[in-house]
């Protein structure tokens, strides 16, 4: 064995591990974000004062709650998994200027996941890129 084979099979182990932290990752921030929708939908507090201070009604919290939906589901489709984090990192920076300026919660959960979304949108950079190839045909 050559030093080179033992780098490659080194760098497809840790691709390995990489991966699974990644759906590791994917499948927590999923589960917080449809806990999240479910609080949108049934109108429990803190959602219903945070949007009431936002003053865009009630089609806005639906509207929240159904983009964090369709964003969970689509961290378990692999080809969309690197789009649904680079969307929820805008979501989440959102929230946090909401939480910031205009209810003034805490930032801490919203910043929290806000990295978390970062990290798998980074790590499934590639596949964002496959898609954007596919969609523009280039």
């Amino acid at each position: 064995m050559t030093t080179t084979e033992s780098k490659a099979d080194r760098t497809a182990a840790g691709g390995r591990v990489l991966s699974a932290v990644l759906w590791i990752l994917q499948v927590v921030v999923a589960g917080v974000f449809l806990m999240s929708a479910m609080g949108k939908f049934s109108n429990v507090e803190p959602a219903r004062s945070t949007f009431e201070a936002i003053g865009f009604g009630d089609w806005f919290r639906v509207l929240v709650g159904v983009l964090e939906v369709a964003g969970a589901v689509a961290l378990f489709v692999p080809r969309l998994a690197g789009l649904a984090g680079l969307a929820f990192v805008g979501l989440m920076a959102g929230a946090t200027l909401t939480e910031s300026f205009v209810s003034g919660g805490g930032v801490v959960m919203p910043l929290t996941t806000l990295v978390l979304c970062a990290v798998i949108a980074w790590g499934r950079r590639r596949s964002t890129a496959r898609l954007w190839t596919v969609v523009t045909r280039r």
